[in-house]
């Protein structure tokens, strides 16, 4: 225990990263646009200045804590700092606050009107840059942009990806995908959690509000609604109710009072899941192939796996996740039930996550039923869109009275509503595995094992004798660490469970912000807790899922579900483009190289292998003969770094191996 001055009051410290954290426990509220306690030091708004006695102004975020230091918080030369930085920003920024998506959310808003920013004596913004509008999850406004780097930092250090940096220098500078690419062409799996980070609107959800509102209003449409495990305990956020408290009921009645004709549960498709994924893993595991099975419910960790390894597509499995299952079902058999055609039975999903606006969007859940081609799933909205209509709508949420969720797609287990939570998908598999390889009911419910909220986390678990060996794991920069194990041959699994966001999908981003470790640790505690209060805990009990497999699909792995319920997923070019020709031979015989710098090589040093290439090109006089080009994919993802001489790709080609390339550009020559 150590103690600082903080405003002439004495504040002990223990374990606090940086003044700002002391300055904080002190309770004092220092404003910050850059500084997240998950993320690297960025240091870069300056909004969190103080004045230390003998040292000045110090940016507090990057400081560490000192025994005896003196510091003051809000003197008149701090304030006046604070106010020119936001006057700056704001004379740079894009200010249609009023129409903005982030309007009443925005932090830039917020401090200005906090820090009593009145007027900006500056002009406004000159020139507008286009708007991204290229990906189906993520809207990138960059004359919104403050520079603050916290969705290159989130995108890079949390995902492990990058497809996000600055670009240019002085007045000119961005952030920006690759070469000035739209989201759309790079690598981005539309997990959104540049969203969550984002201060202000240069980063937002792509909102299908609007176009839901058009259903509802569309006298021969039938708009039903699917809510996915993770919004019920975040829902209530948006109006003021604390993380992880369940509001399930008064967002069915709101949900009714806006014209939806039947509201249902994901967690009823997620009790679908286990018992397909089940029955596919328990096949696997007798048979010894295609091990470790990868879970497929997340769409963002599906399509990291489609770009960086399509070598693990096979150990995928099978299944559709529990969103698609449940919009197969519904086009197919609940538009039967209801007297609806399939292409008028609209189908709108409430989910944490914005990939699942991309997933529903894939061809290969757009099919023919009786000659009309359908989509499974009509529209995704995310839990904060949710709160927007309910707003817009004038409902009052808090004082509505519950609803009851409708049948035959209302009633789900405790472990389909765990499915939100990391972890969720692999205890829930545990509960149904060693009955359904038995035949025998078990009294093991609780795995507790697989829980927690480290990156990683391992266990062995007896499945009717066997020991299974499980890995779950969060957030993809840990998901690409342990890949690089599993291939390595360090680590070895039987059933791997992979969610792209932090915490799984209560870190969603689509949730409510603020979508720290705190709020995540709340919603994961009340999803547990929905599953203890649950008369059925385990998948293969729910009556209404039998009624399902006895009425139309049979049989769990049956040709039916499989046709339904299963798809494949394939290899995907990671970013789309250009070559870009450096080097020209000026029509000699020559020896093409081409060096790729997509984000995976990128990060693996190819853009320093590029520059010695060319600078070893050009010292030995070779530039006539050799053509030097960068390219954005050799699809070679998995042995990135990649080089091509000739028609020869040559992996784990890093700086250090330019010598070893030089001596096969030679050898081409002669």
């Amino acid at each position: 225990m150590a103690e600082m001055i903080i405003d002439g009051v004495a504040v002990e410290f223990t374990d606090e990263k940086n003044l700002l954290e002391v300055v904080r426990k002190a309770g004092i509220e220092l404003p910050t646009f850059c500084y997240h306690s998950e993320l690297s030091i960025y240091g870069a708004c300056r909004m969190c200045m103080v004045e230390v006695e003998g040292r000045g102004m110090v940016a507090s975020c990057s400081v560490p804590p000192e025994e005896g230091l003196v510091v003051r918080t809000n003197t008149p030369k701090l304030q006046r700092s604070r106010r020119m930085i936001l006057e700056l920003l704001l004379a740079n920024h894009h200010r249609d606050c009023t129409t903005c998506e982030k309007s009443g959310a925005c932090k830039l808003q917020d401090l200005a009107q906090r820090m009593g920013v009145r007027q900006v004596r500056f002009g406004y913004r000159e020139k507008m840059l286009p708007i991204d509008t290229s990906s189906p999850a993520i809207v990138r406004d960059p004359n919104k942009c403050i520079l603050c780097g916290d969705c290159v930092r989130v995108c890079s250090e949390v995902q492990g990806i990058g497809v996000l940096d600055f670009a240019n220098r002085g007045s000119e500078a961005v952030v920006s995908p690759a070469f000035g690419k739209n989201l759309a062409d790079v690598d981005c799996v539309n997990c959104g959690q540049c969203v969550s980070v984002c201060p202000t609107g240069a980063l937002v959800v792509r909102s299908e509000i609007q176009d839901v509102f058009e259903a509802l209003n569309d006298p021969e449409k039938v708009v039903v609604a699917q809510i996915a495990p993770a919004v019920r305990v975040a829902i209530g956020e948006e109006f003021g109710l604390e993380p992880g408290q369940v509001a399930m009921g008064q967002m069915v009645a709101s949900l009714k009072k806006m014209g939806f004709a039947k509201v249902f549960d994901t967690s009823f498709a997620a009790d679908l899941t286990v018992l397909e994924e089940t029955h596919e893993f328990l096949e696997r595991l007798q048979k010894g192939e295609k091990l470790p099975q990868f879970t497929s419910c997340c769409p963002g960790w599906v399509k990291y796996a489609e770009q960086y390894h399509p070598e693990l597509l096979d150990q995928l499995s099978s299944c559709r996740s529990p969103q698609q299952m449940f919009g197969s079902v519904a086009k197919r058999f609940l538009a039967k039930e209801l007297g609806v055609e399939p292409q008028n039975l609209v189908v709108v999903s409430i989910m944490p996550c914005t990939a699942k606006k991309f997933e529903a969007k894939r061809p290969e859940f757009t099919n023919q039923i009786d000659g009309v081609k359908v989509a499974d799933v009509d529209h995704v909205l995310t839990t904060g869109e949710l709160a927007r209509m309910i707003k817009e709508y004038g409902l009052d949420f808090n004082n509505l009275e519950p609803e009851s969720l409708d049948m035959p797609f209302g009633l789900s287990s405790g472990a389909g509503m765990i499915f939100g939570n990391s972890g969720g998908v692999a205890e829930a598999v545990l509960r149904a595995a060693s009955e359904m390889a038995t035949g025998q009911s078990s009294l093991q419910v609780n795995f507790s094992e697989v829980r927690g909220l480290e990156g990683i986390r391992e266990a062995e678990v007896d499945v009717a004798g066997t020991k299974v060996r499980l890995a779950v794991v969060h957030s993809l920069s840990n998901v690409k660490e342990l890949l690089k194990k599993l291939a390595a041959g360090e680590v070895a699994y039987d059933l791997i469970e992979v969610m792209a966001c932090p915490g799984g999908c209560i870190g969603g981003g689509g949730q409510p912000i603020p979508n720290d470790t705190n709020a995540r640790a709340k919603r994961r505690k009340g999803l547990y807790s929905v599953d203890r209060q649950q008369t059925l805990r385990k998948s293969q009990d729910n009556p209404l899922l039998k009624n399902l497999y006895n009425k139309y699909l049979k049989e769990p792995g049956g040709e039916l579900s499989h046709q339904l319920l299963h798809t494949e997923y394939g290899t995907r070019r990671r970013i789309a483009g250009e070559e870009i020709n450096l080097v020209t031979n000026n029509g000699k015989s020559k020896v093409e190289v081409a060096v790729c710098v997509g984000t995976c090589c990128y990060l693996g040093g190819s853009y320093n292998t590029l520059q010695e290439l060319l600078r070893r090109v050009k010292e030995e006089g070779l530039q006539e003969r050799v053509d030097v080009r960068a390219t954005f994919c050799l699809e070679n993802c998995a042995g990135s770094p990649s080089v091509q001489i000739g028609d020869e790709v040559i992996g784990g080609s890093d700086p250090s191996s330019v010598d070893k390339l030089m001596e096969k550009i030679k050898g081409k020559l002669q």
